[in-house]
């Protein structure tokens, strides 16, 4: 078995051309799909600035056969960017980038600089989301939530000028903050051909959207893709939800590909198959409620039933109790059944 320290060894041992030529060589193309780098959270958040970059987020796709990396960015150096774009270049990939909105106080140099730095490393599009968390267990009242809103609608009139500039697609992930519906008005009110969203296809579970109502809402808007299968389960205080394998879930992925690529031909789709514990949503508390005051029992009923009619086929992954070693073989074994998955059954290959 692949131990986690000659996983890891082989990514920093040579330098990334020459692991570029050795990890190309080792695993051919198998999708046309691509990774996040939240596919293999063991890496990210055990690096000193719990990312993982672009650059070595591509070096793990190629070994495992996917064809581009959703990956982040440690600093905004043109440097960085260049050797970025030369690795992706040679092993015939695609990049997109992980990046933050403007900071507030901040200067919108930074911000600038970000999307100058991404398009220099060949990504073609961005990924931002509003929220670093989830709205049900952040926010204790409906005042809150509408500041926080506030918030996030200066932070993004300040960044939609200059993707405009650099003509760079920015997608806002749909990340259990915004309802789908408010999202799709939030994007109707900037109204810029470079804002959109970075489609999650399990997320709005928790915020008692539909899934296939959110995909088809969202898709017209679409600038790329976590694409994801989910698994649900009760518990006390409402339902878990988890990440498992294309294909292997709750929802009908060919439905969820087709309907994406009919709004967008040519959007890629990322993998994001993150292996964690189940995550809970407490939709059965009074906090949860807080600041959902434009929901009522009927969303609730809907979402219970819908929980209730997709039992799991097996029991939800957790990583409680495994070594390191452990958890990256796991990761490994549930990227590896999803992208013969998405090339078998979603076109993807």
């Amino acid at each position: 078995m692949v131990t986690r320290r000659d996983f890891l060894g082989s990514l920093t041992a040579m330098p990334l051309m020459a692991s570029a030529l050795s990890a190309r060589s080792a695993a051919p193309p198998r999708t046309s799909m691509g990774l996040t780098s939240d596919s293999f959270q063991s890496i990210r958040f055990s690096s000193p600035h719990r990312l993982l970059e672009a650059d070595r987020l591509l070096l793990l796709a190629v070994k495992v056969g996917a064809a581009g990396a959703h990956g982040g960015m440690t600093s905004i150096d043109m440097d960085w960017a260049r050797k970025t774009r030369r690795l992706k270049e040679e092993l015939g990939m695609y990049v997109e980038i992980q990046t933050f909105l403007p900071r507030p106080g901040e200067d919108i140099g930074v911000f600038d600089q970000a999307v100058r730095v991404a398009k220099e490393a060949g990504a073609t599009s961005l990924r931002v989301v509003c929220l670093l968390g989830r709205r049900y267990e952040m926010f204790e009242t409906p005042e809150a939530w509408a500041e926080a809103v506030a918030g996030f609608h200066r932070q993004i009139a300040a960044a939609v000028p200059v993707v405009e500039k650099h003509r760079m697609p920015l997608g806002i992930e749909n990340h259990k903050d915004w309802r789908v519906d408010q999202q799709v008005a939030l994007l109707k009110q900037y109204s810029s051909e470079y804002l959109g969203v970075t489609l999650d296809t399990g997320n709005n579970l928790a915020v008692l959207d539909d899934p296939m109502e959110t995909i088809e809402k969202l898709a017209p808007y679409t600038v790329n893709v976590h694409l994801k299968d989910m698994a649900v389960e009760e518990y006390e205080g409402g339902f878990l939800l988890s990440e498992v394998p294309l294909g292997e879930g709750m929802l009908d992925m060919p439905r969820v590909v087709q309907t994406i690529r009919r709004a967008k031909p040519g959007v890629r789709f990322s993998l994001e198959m993150i292996t964690r514990d189940p995550l809970e949503v407490p939709c059965l508390t009074d906090k949860y409620w807080a600041t959902f005051g434009d929901l009522n029992g009927v969303y609730l009923a809907r979402m219970l039933s819908l929980v209730r009619a997709h039992t799991p086929r097996a029991p939800l992954p957790r990583i409680t109790g495994l070594t390191p070693e452990g958890r990256l073989a796991l990761e490994m074994d549930l990227v590896d059944r999803s992208i013969a998955y998405a090339r078998d059954h979603l076109g993807l290959a």
